[in-house]
């Protein structure tokens, strides 16, 4: 297949800057078109997108400030490189905070220009590669769950392929993390959709009453069993069934429900005859399977007949693409169900929840979230409204920030990875001033990976 010409609309209302800078991009692979005043590129914009605008800030007819804004308001999908004719580093800032990719001073050379322009046309592929791989596999929301990240991606991929088989799937994955959603999503997918969906929190049954939750007794079988009752597994008969914290599970039954995933049968206490269930199991834990193998906690044979599909949930820290879309998603649920205004988080306040490493994962966010929209004031979430805990632990990172300088000398003949990587980062942050943002777009790394990173260092 061919490649598409990618196209540059120089925006300038001064004609012979606007062949000077057509002449320096004639030796570029590039469509120019030129207009010759604000209004006439908006018009171009909107009736067919460039991939980069070479814009003028010093616009006769309308501020080139306003053209920015309004690419922004319209969210037009192509990068925009401003022209500042008077130097002025505060207007190419105001420009880069209403959305620029980048900008270049008046009088500029040739070499500078195609090099930023050029770069321009890189993120524009770049983000067209994005769209085309989300259109075709992205998706932000996905059977109960939020979120765009890689790994979240791989997630859906393997429920969807393991939802309608039969087999046993095993979820692991720290608290919080979603694991009965994962689960749910799994029943809701397979062929048992229309059964029901029975959940056993493994940890909440006394060792005693165990085999009586899972496989029932009948009337009489023990003191207190004044009525006979079924137990999940019978409940869970033409549907799923959900043993949460499998590593719960008292040694003393694993033997039994080794039997039952064996044979299909339960037999209920005080019973003298086995019933057949047709169950899918599903199972989770939020610790090391093969490590309480190991220590004599779990039934190897047991783990081998459970653990057919694996499948393990990331921790928030490894999504953090997902922070902000989460919390954003929770403040618009939280805010209508209790009827409050709310319309977003400030600036700060976002930068923190991406800085944050949430231990609790998504369950702890949820919690965050529903206490501000409790306890707050909108319309905005400022820094001040977050918890101790997300603020203390931004504050440690600014500490961090503050110190002196990294040395980027060598202090030996071979120095270890981590410090030359805290070295480079650091630098890279005193360079841009202490903007993260700019420094991880040098770094070619995202934002969150920076402050996941200072994070942990802090920690350590």
């Amino acid at each position: 297949m061919a490649r598409t010409t990618p196209s540059v609309l120089i925006i300038e209302d001064v004609a012979a800057l606007a062949q000077t800078y057509a002449s320096f991009l004639a030796l570029e692979r590039v469509s120019l078109t030129i207009a010759t005043t604000g209004f006439d590129g908006l018009r171009l914009i909107t009736e067919q997108p460039p991939d980069a605008v070479l814009l003028d800030i010093n616009l006769a007819d309308i501020d080139g400030l306003s053209v920015l804004r309004e690419i922004k308001r319209r969210q037009l999908p192509f990068e925009v490189v401003v022209i500042t004719r008077d130097g002025s580093i505060d207007l190419a800032t105001d420009a880069m905070r209403e959305g620029a990719f980048d900008f270049v001073s008046q009088p500029c050379t040739v070499d500078r220009l195609r090099v930023t322009v050029r770069n321009a046309l890189k993120r524009r592929a770049l983000s067209k590669t994005v769209e085309l791989l989300n259109d075709e596999y992205g998706r932000d929301r996905f059977c109960g769950f939020i979120g765009r990240s890689s790994a979240m991606q791989a997630v859906y991929g393997l429920i969807q392929s393991a939802a309608p088989s039969r087999a046993t799937v095993f979820l692991t994955g720290e608290s919080g993390t979603g694991k009965e959603v994962c689960a749910e999503a799994l029943h809701r997918l397979s062929k048992r959709s229309q059964g029901p969906f029975v959940p056993v929190n493994c940890a909440a049954i006394p060792n005693d009453l165990f085999e009586s939750e899972l496989f029932g007794h009948s009337k009489g079988a023990f003191t207190g069993a004044i009525t006979a009752r079924s137990g999940a597994a019978m409940r869970a008969d033409g549907g799923t069934l959900f043993l949460d914290e499998i590593g719960e599970m008292p040694p003393a039954f694993q033997a039994k429900m080794l039997r039952f995933l064996q044979t299909g049968q339960v037999q209920r206490i005080g019973d003298d005859r086995a019933h057949s269930v047709d169950v899918r199991i599903v199972c989770a834990t939020n610790r090391d399977p093969r490590a309480d193998v190991a220590a004599g906690r779990f039934r190897e044979d047991l783990f081998y007949r459970l653990h057919v599909i694996p499948i393990e949930l990331p921790p928030l820290r490894h999504r953090a693409d997902d922070v902000l879309l989460l919390a954003r998603t929770l403040l618009e649920r939280f805010a209508s169900d209790d009827s409050r205004q709310f319309t977003g988080f400030e600036p700060e306040a976002e930068e923190a929840l991406l800085r944050y490493a949430w231990p609790g994962n998504v369950r702890e966010l949820q919690n965050v979230v529903r206490k501000i929209v409790v306890l707050g004031h909108g319309p905005k979430i400022g820094f001040d409204m977050l918890p101790n805990e997300v603020r203390s632990s931004n504050e440690a990172i600014d500490a961090r920030l503050d110190g002196p300088p990294a040395d980027c000398g060598h202090s030996g003949p071979i120095t270890p990875l981590d410090e030359v990587v805290d070295r480079t980062i650091i630098s890279a942050i005193a360079y841009y001033q202490g903007s993260i943002p700019k420094a991880a777009s040098a770094l070619k790394v995202s934002p969150s990976t920076i402050y996941r990173r200072l994070q942990s260092r802090t920690q350590g």
